[in-house]
């Protein structure tokens, strides 16, 4: 057998290789990416349609379906909504709110959870009074937020940072505490400073935990606001959400439902792509991608 046969024997090997390899073809990765969202958008569009037959039919078989607004009636009800002033402004209003609160909640907790995480006299002062306040629902703090703070805003924005906040400053702890100690000995051998452990090691080490907390704390968040909303506030998508519940705007309580639900899709939706972009280099599957 001559040497041009041997080669022309070897790539035909590695083309069929190629072609049978699943992973080699990388169309296979995009197709399981297009039939989820496929599956996705077939789950909700069903669900939309039972919705729709049980409450087209008034059907009352334990759930009391006759009294719930059909989605034709929502969608009507929502589109109305969408051509008033009034919609935008209390949409801008609970994403200011949230943005606040919850860039506060990012800026302190990520520090405190690598100061509890590294610190042992951190961990004993601040961090027993952190274990002592975390069981505490957010919202329960309403009274005391109304009584201590000088306005309903300034109140309801610290509702939505202590809620934020625990859930970044355990997930940063944790994070810190699962690092390798190897990794900062390396640095440290090499002659490293403090700043290059913090820079070098800690910082990136701890970035997958940390933006698991923040999309914890981001729906969190989101549940604490309209609930204080609801309670305390004068404008907002909970505010308008209990209004429409007073004068008995059924369509108008499942609209609020329906965009406090977007709302809170696009922001965790939001972080949990910075995040992917800030861990490219962590290993994923290519669905994930």
């Amino acid at each position: 057998m001559t040497t041009t046969a041997i080669g022309r024997g070897a790539a035909a090997a590695l083309e069929n290789h190629a072609e049978s390899d699943p992973i080699s073809r990388p169309s296979a990765g995009h197709k399981r990416v297009w039939r989820g969202r496929l599956l996705r958008v077939s789950t909700i569009v069903v669900a939309l349609l039972v919705w729709q037959l049980l409450a087209g039919a008034n059907v009352v078989a334990w759930l009391h379906f006759d009294t719930i607004p059909a989605p034709t009636e929502v969608a009507s009800s929502w589109w109305q909504r969408l051509h008033t002033a009034q919609y935008y402004q209390d949409l801008g209003q609970s994403l200011l709110r949230i943005g606040v609160g919850f860039g506060l909640a990012t800026a302190i907790g990520i520090p405190v959870g690598i100061a509890l995480g590294r610190s042992t006299v951190a961990a004993d002062t601040l961090g027993t009074l952190t274990e002592l306040a975390r069981p505490i629902p957010a919202i329960a703090l309403v009274p005391i937020a109304i009584l201590v703070f000088p306005s309903d805003e300034a109140g309801i924005i610290f509702i939505t940072f202590v809620a934020a906040f625990f859930p970044i400053v355990v997930s940063t702890r944790h994070a810190v505490r699962a690092l390798p100690t190897i990794w900062e000995d390396s640095v440290r051998t090499m002659g490293g400073t403090r700043r290059d452990v913090v820079l070098r090691v800690i910082l990136p080490g701890i970035t997958p935990g940390v933006f698991s907390g923040l999309s914890v704390g981001i729906g969190v968040a989101w549940i604490c606001l309209i609930s204080a909303e609801m309670i305390s506030g004068h404008l907002g998508v909970g505010y308008r959400t209990w209004q429409s519940y007073t004068v008995v705007d059924y369509p108008g309580v499942v609209v609020g439902m329906f965009t406090i639900a977007a709302l809170g899709v696009l922001t965790s939706g939001a972080i949990e792509l910075i995040g992917r972009r800030v861990t490219r280099w962590l290993p994923r599957g290519e669905e994930t991608r």
